[in-house]
């Protein structure tokens, strides 16, 4: 999985939301509508069952996702205590809440 890979309406993940993409053949899938084969990357209509369609026709599952770790302590400010006063205070007690 080194490149993405576009999206192709072979796959069994493949819907047209128009019900307009049909096999002609083994491997030739054609669209009733633009009368010419399906094109998912250009078409308004393609959807993936499995949520994995990116724009550009690009196959979700075949990208490889990057992730970043994060120290938490970085991402917050340090916080001063929180001081209470009146019905606050007595239902909570005398505490310090940060």
């Amino acid at each position: 999985m080194a490149q993405p890979k576009a999206c192709s309406p072979t796959c069994p993940s493949f819907k047209c939301a128009k019900n307009s993409a049909y096999f002609r053949g083994r491997d030739n899938v054609w669209c009733r509508l633009a009368e010419e084969p399906c094109n998912v990357a250009n078409c308004t209509y393609s959807m993936c069952f499995k949520r994995r369609l990116l724009p550009k026709g690009i196959c979700g599952e075949t990208v490889k996702r990057k992730t970043v770790e994060h120290d938490l302590d970085d991402d917050f400010p340090q916080v001063a205590s929180i001081k209470l006063k009146g019905k606050a205070l007595r239902k909570l007690g005398d505490q310090d809440f940060y």
